[in-house]
């Protein structure tokens, strides 16, 4: 992959770092900038820790899965697991940051979830892509700067009429980058619910690299329907 800018914006912390942390570490291995933002903590999903011990861990574990495969990290610690709302409150906090990091593409969650906060963090994706490159909006925010492609991720929790038709190549590097760093979250390891995310997620990378015909990639969508595409 050319080097180049890429945000991944997700709902709670950990969404991103499952379904687009490969593309954020091979992006940083070829030279570029990955930029990882959670909307909120995701606090709320452990179920035997308090909401404020388990807010802390998360945090930590986003920041220290950031920096193991060399991304910015920034998490909306203000806004409330299950509580995210779609608001230019929200959008606008998003967007100066696009405007601070400048990113090429911006990756967000598909349209539909079953998960209230992921669809929302889409929605808040897609209109700070809008405000951040719109002129005149919030001049103190930083200068306008225009998103060049904004795609949507492969998520488990957002299936619903998620077409893939992008696919990024992820080297065995970015691979074992991504899958030591992974192994620090709690949830991922299937600590919380069982679900055996680092597996799942593992697998799927494979399963897109044979459609692609490459070992490994990411799968992602325009949300258009366009021809499949390859990005090198």
């Amino acid at each position: 992959m050319q080097p180049q800018s890429i945000m991944a914006v997700g709902g709670h912390i950990g969404d991103m770092d499952l379904a687009a942390g490969p593309l954020l570490a091979q992006a940083v291995l070829d030279g570029g900038r990955a930029t990882l933002v959670a909307l909120t903590p995701g606090e709320r999903g452990h179920p035997r820790l308090g909401i404020d011990e388990y807010k802390t861990q998360k945090i930590e574990e986003g920041r220290a899965f950031a920096a193991a495969i060399g991304a910015e990290f920034h998490v909306f610690d203000d806004i409330s697991d299950g509580f995210l709302p779609v608001t230019d409150d929200v959008a606008g906090r998003l967007a100066r940051l696009v405007r601070t990091t400048r990113p090429e593409m911006v990756v967000a969650h598909w349209r539909h979830s079953i998960h209230t906060d992921h669809e929302h963090a889409s929605h808040l994706a897609e209109r700070a892509r809008f405000l951040a490159g719109l002129p005149g909006w919030d001049p103190a925010g930083g200068d306008r700067h225009g998103v060049a492609q904004l795609l949507y991720a492969e998520n488990w929790e957002d299936e619903r009429k998620f077409r893939a038709d992008t696919y990024v190549p992820i080297s065995d590097e970015a691979f074992e980058v991504w899958h030591a760093a992974i192994q620090g979250q709690a949830f991922a390891r299937g600590e919380t619910y069982g679900f055996r995310y680092i597996d799942y997620y593992a697998a799927q990378l494979i399963m897109r690299g044979c459609l692609a015909r490459t070992r490994r990639a990411v799968a992602l969508s325009t949300g258009d329907g366009a021809r499949v595409a390859i990005i090198d």
